[in-house]
């Protein structure tokens, strides 16, 4: 069998691991016992795996990610439907991915893809299902799940044990408490908590810590008060938004993410 592709000297590969000599390996990786890469493996300079870990299917890991013991990555998808055609998973750069983490590839009806984002941080157990698209700068606890078809936008955080139902959104900078059940989409900056899910409002220590003005912290907070704490339907809510609030574009993406749903938001 002839050696995988591999870059220079710097990269070290234990004598278990079994890599495919289709696989390409960058500068400064190291692979630890017993790891297993398949054929169509794409691993950027920089990427640690640690032992035990299996990677297949057409996937591709971005510099410097860390993969931790017995993590699966891009794995024939959890769907009937699936018959074996070809389909992706793209891992972004500087991600880490606890133990016993599973991220499972796409399915052709489904975009094709499953993409992670850079600076994410899945914790051991969570779930990644198939054709998932999961922003940057991610947090997913341990054991959180998301079924099929999920959007996560950048900087969300999804609480540990939680569970997103297929096709839903979690919004940008979105916190989803642990043991949740979202089945709709979680708005962005809020704090959305429960099974099944309700959302409490502007999630305060998330927008604090990220650096908001007051001015963007306290229009955030009253077009919340607007949306959920009114006697307001959810159309006359978003007029009374836009009437009141202007020139504030964290206000005007929640306001998309609404009128975009197609399942309904989290209220």
């Amino acid at each position: 069998m002839s050696a995988p592709s591999i870059q220079n000297q710097t990269t070290q590969i234990h004598s278990s691991a079994v890599i495919s000599p289709r696989a390409f390996i960058g500068e400064g990786c190291h692979i630890g016992p017993y790891a297993v890469i398949g054929d169509e493996v794409f691993l950027g300079n920089g990427v640690i795996v640690d032992s035990h870990c299996v990677i297949d299917g057409r996937t591709r890991i971005g510099d410097e990610s860390h993969l931790f013991p017995f993590v699966s990555i891009g794995l024939a998808p959890q769907d009937l439907k699936f018959a074996g055609e070809e389909t992706e998973t793209e891992i972004g750069s500087r991600t880490r991915i606890r133990e016993f983490v599973t991220v499972h590839r796409g399915t052709k009806g489904g975009g094709g893809i499953t993409k992670i984002g850079d600076d994410c941080f899945m914790m051991a157990q969570a779930h990644v299902a198939h054709d998932c698209l999961i922003g940057n700068n991610v947090i997913m606890a341990n054991a959180a799940t998301l079924a099929g078809h999920v959007s996560v936008e950048d900087g969300a955080n999804i609480g540990a044990y939680s569970g997103v139902h297929q096709f839903c959104r979690v919004g940008r900078e979105a916190y989803v408490g642990g043991y949740s059940v979202v089945v709709k989409d979680a708005l962005p900056f809020a704090l959305t908590v429960g099974n099944h899910a309700r959302c409490y409002g502007i999630n305060k220590v998330g927008v604090r810590r990220r650096g908001y003005s007051r001015e963007t912290i306290a229009a955030l907070h009253h077009a919340f008060h607007l949306l959920l704490s009114s006697k307001l339907n959810t159309t006359q809510a978003l007029e009374r938004i836009r009437e009141e609030i202007e020139n504030i574009p964290e206000v005007d993406e929640l306001v998309h993410f609404v009128e975009s749903s197609k399942r309904g938001v989290v209220k």
